[in-house]
């Protein structure tokens, strides 16, 4: 049971309430603050730190690998797929601008995307495309996206070349999140940790929340829990766990950049000389189609392979820490900014490129009001 002070001070005459305190709950929050000084906001993050992906990530500022775009325009027309890697390069500057890349050690390394042996009919296509996808971005990046080049870090078992994004970078996602977060105290914007929201209801004038702990009334809600986001009613986001792995430092590491293999269901960088990999879901998609963080032993088992087989066939590695972090995926790549009942509103379904869009869905979401 919460004291008269605590319910005075932190949880009256609330203004606007955000769930969840990752990129876009907290870019959203900033945008209120900058358009509303005195408002009073809150945000409620169900973790002890922000649980869904922010934290949890590769740290790959990508806009989407030349197969991934290929992809997308197989199922969405040519001005969809514009659209997504428009918001996505644009977020990122947004990221960028709000934060300063030396803060969260942005480098422009450049993206690389490997073709395993047994991919050769998707290389083949991939590189007869690479001129027609550079046009089309052409007006984007006022640049030459694509290139080949060959396998000049020795991994093993791939295509003879890469293909190189040459605008993809790289950031340290702690330091991302840490300064995300200073902005928001220095702002006077409250944050509740391990507060996990129930359920709400938009009585019109305002909007009743429940948590495990306590109930509250709140004049606005702004919804930003991306891979949780169904757990609160909203259906066409579906969760997409990402399990990740990295070792401990390895002496003389030269691979330098960030990098996709299998279509992108696989990505491994240099941090800190460690490889820090990620990937596996496509393995067993429906037992990965869970908000429950955790490992199995399939997805592990071909994370490792991949690392002594391609990535360090000739170095050996330990194992440092193992982990996983929940996406938001859908049918459509779009992500949902919408208003959901006259005080409810959300942003939601980043499909594994919150950082590229996380700022920018948090912007327009608080743009909504």
């Amino acid at each position: 049971m919460l004291s008269y002070w605590e319910h005075k001070t932190w949880l009256s005459n609330i203004d606007f309430t955000i769930i969840g305190s990752g990129i876009v709950g907290l870019s959203c929050a900033l945008k209120l603050r900058h358009k509303y000084p005195v408002a009073k906001i809150l945000i409620l993050e169900r973790g002890m730190l922000p649980n869904g992906s922010s934290t949890k990530n590769a740290g790959f500022a990508c806009f989407g690998s030349l197969s991934e775009i290929l992809d997308d325009l197989s199922t969405h027309q040519e001005e969809e797929v514009l659209e997504l890697v428009k918001k996505r390069h644009h977020g990122l500057q947004l990221l960028r601008k709000h934060v300063g890349d030396q803060t969260i050690d942005y480098f422009q390394h450049g993206g690389y995307e490997l073709f395993t042996k047994n991919d050769n009919i998707l290389y083949q296509y991939c590189l007869s495309k690479i001129e027609e996808v550079n046009h089309l971005l052409q007006p984007i990046f006022n640049d030459t996206v694509f290139s080949a080049h060959k396998n000049s870090f020795n991994f093993k078992n791939i295509q003879p070349q890469y293909i190189v994004n040459s605008s993809e970078g790289q950031i340290d996602t702690g330091k991302m999140m840490e300064a995300l977060l200073k902005k928001a105290q220095v702002s006077n914007i409250k944050i509740l940790n391990n507060c996990n929201v129930k359920e709400y209801q938009d009585t019109n004038t305002n909007v009743e929340i429940k948590t495990d702990t306590f109930t509250f009334y709140t004049n606005k809600v702004f919804i930003a829990t991306n891979g949780f986001a169904s757990q609160l009613g909203i259906k066409k986001v579906r969760p997409a766990r990402a399990q990740v792995l990295i070792t401990q430092p390895i002496k003389d590491l030269h691979i330098k950049g960030t990098f996709h293999l299998d279509k992108g269901y696989y990505y491994f960088r240099n941090i800190d000389n460690r490889i820090l990999f990620g990937g596996g879901r496509n393995l067993d998609f429906k037992a990965e189609e869970t908000a429950e963080l955790g490992q199995t032993e399939l997805v592990q088992k071909k994370l490792e392979e991949i690392l002594r087989t391609v990535i360090l066939p000739k170095t050996d590695f330990e194992i440092s820490q193992r982990w996983s972090g929940i996406m938001g995926v859908g049918n459509q790549k779009k992500s949902i900014v919408k208003q959901i009942s006259q005080n409810v509103f959300c942003g939601v379904r980043q499909g594994g490129m919150g950082i590229a869009i996380g700022s920018l869905v948090g912007t327009e979401l608080a743009d909504l009001l």
